[in-house]
């Protein structure tokens, strides 16, 4: 929760910090999506051939 004191200028260099926070914790939660993702791929062509 934000203190009440702060003026406008901190309150938007505080909401550009947390913004930028966020976007970096997306951006990490979607490197591991992605590797998830190629390694579900992967195994799943591996039971393919392993089928074949």
């Amino acid at each position: 929760m934000r203190p009440k004191s702060l003026n406008f200028e901190q309150l938007v260099k505080q909401n550009r910090q947390e913004l930028l926070n966020d976007e970096e914790s997306i951006t990490q939660i979607e490197l591991r999506l992605e590797k998830k993702q190629e390694a579900i791929a992967l195994a799943q062509r591996k039971e393919l051939e392993y089928k074949n």
